[in-house]
Formats: structure tokens, sequence, C-alpha cells
């Protein structure tokens, strides 16, 4: 184990970017999930001790659902008993309203084949989306998905999630941003810290219960952040949620897509173009004797 393992630290991960879902990491540099990985030295003291610090949560399958394997998912939400999805991919990056029972499309938009789709929020009767590098957003009547406008940010954009208040952005760096819903300026910012490191590539957001839920790309964890201080308050391990059999080589991509019921206090999850999207319930590490 690393010494970022040992110490607990998050620490940052380095790699060639390839948002089509073909990284190339450079080998001996800190890979964000590595402190992690003493999940599966259940005996390890300095484990152990992080857990101590920053809760550590496990999951239990409650549902499974279809999702379709075209859809390279980058921003997910549910709302009124259905779920909303963008995908990415130039040329493939669409904003969908999916049936969550069946995975079936009821409506899509295609977002204009030049762009790499990302996050995807709801604010009152509009959609908002993000897109990769080209620092241009779009907002759409929530209803009929008609365009109603664009919008200008700068840097990379990778997901949306609201508080009820403002608008929450991250860009791939340890930086979450807070935009103003109706003007859509950012207002403020929060570095994202993992026992006082800067933790990177926070991808697809969703708010539940006062915190903000991230995805770390190219790992199978969320990370449970608070958005006041920006710290880690909480760490959560998806290995295994998606089988080998499920898995199809050169197609399916990282786990990515978090959504939330809060009326019946659901937890979706899923990934880029997984053929099954899962309601999972959260389980502290530590509660399940894991470390006992």
């Amino acid at each position: 184990m690393t010494a970022d393992a040992s110490s607990g630290s998050l620490g940052r991960l380095d790699a060639n970017l390839n948002r089509n879902g073909h990284p190339t990491f450079h080998r001996g540099r800190r890979l964000l999930a590595i402190a992690l990985l003493g999940l599966t030295l259940l005996g390890s003291s300095g484990v152990a001790a992080a857990a101590a610090q920053v809760p550590m949560y496990t999951y239990e399958i409650v549902h499974t659902y279809p999702h379709d394997t075209h859809a390279f998912t980058e921003g997910l939400f549910y709302l009124d008993g259905v779920l909303y999805e963008s995908t990415g991919l130039k040329g493939q990056s669409e904003i969908r309203r999916v049936k969550l029972d069946t995975g079936q499309v009821l409506a899509l938009v295609k977002i204009p084949a030049q762009y790499f789709g990302e996050g995807l929020v709801q604010w009152k009767d509009r959609l908002i989306s993000l897109t990769w590098q080209s620092g241009l957003g779009f907002v759409y009547d929530l209803k009929s998905l008609k365009k109603l406008r664009e919008f200008h940010y700068p840097g990379e954009g990778w997901a949306l999630t609201q508080d009820g208040h403002r608008l929450i952005m991250s860009d791939g760096t340890s930086q979450l941003r807070f935009l103003d819903p109706e003007t859509l300026q950012e207002k403020s910012r929060v570095t994202v810290t993992y026992q006082g490191e800067p933790v990177t590539r926070l991808n697809e957001l969703e708010y539940v219960n006062g915190e903000v839920y991230a995805n770390l790309w190219q790992t199978n964890l969320i990370v449970r952040i608070n958005p006041l201080t920006g710290q880690v308050v909480g760490v959560v391990n998806l290995k295994g949620l998606l089988g080998p059999n499920d898995t199809v080589a050169g197609q399916t991509d990282v786990l990515n897509g978090i959504a939330y019921d809060a009326q019946a206090d659901r937890l979706f999850v899923t990934g880029k173009n997984w053929p099954k999207l899962f309601e999972i319930r959260l389980h502290r590490v530590s509660d399940s004797g894991l470390f006992h």
C-alpha cells in the first residue's frame, strides 16, 4: 500500500484524459481511488483509521431496472416519476425523458453534433445542460424539450445538480461552482477536500439530503460532500455493482449517473453504456462489521 493509502488521502487522479471512454493512465502516479483499495484488505489498520475519520459505505441492491446500452450517461436525475438523462459523445449526445420501470425513451432532443453533451439539471420549468469543452450550455423547456436559449461559462462542463436555491456545477477539477439558477452566472466556488487533500475528477452530481453526491471519474466511488465546506463526509464504494456477465468489452464504460427520489427516499445509480440501472441502499461499512 502506498503512502497515500496508509495516510487515508484520496490523492489526485492523473491521466491522459479521453472522455470517449479510453483513458491512458500514467503508471506510478497517484490514483484517486488508491486509499479505498484497502476496502478489499479488511484487516488493514490504516483503512480502519481512515474509516474512523470519514465514514465508508457499502451498498445493497434494492431493485434493478433496464438501461439503454447506447446511453453514454453524463447527467441523470429523477422527477415526477421519470428519469431525465443526458448522454455524451459528439454526434450522439441527447437529452432524454426515460420511463424508469422499462427504460423506454419517452422523449428526446438531440444536442448539435459538434458538441459533447454533459451534465443536466432541472430548475422550475426548465432543463439546463452543459457541454464538455465548448464552454456552452443549453436551456430547454422541461415539458416540450424545446431549446429556449444558450449560455456560456469558462472552463469545462462536467455535471450539474441543484439544492433548491442554487445550481451546483463540477468541471473536472476539485472545485464545485455555485450558479444563480436564473442568470446562470457563477456566484461562488468551494474546493472539495478529503482529509485536507483536494479531490479532483468530480463527475456526475446529485443533491441528497443536504449533501452533494459525486461520482469520481474512472473509479467505483461516490464521495458525499458537505457543500458549505467542501469536505468529503462519506465515501461510497460501489465495486462489483455491475457483474462481469453484464459487461461488454469495448462498450461498457465507467460508473456515472446518480439520481434521487426524495419523496420515496430512493437512490439510483448507473454507468455509461450500462445495461442496468440500480436502486441501492447504503450501509456504513463499520456498521456492517467488515472491520471487526
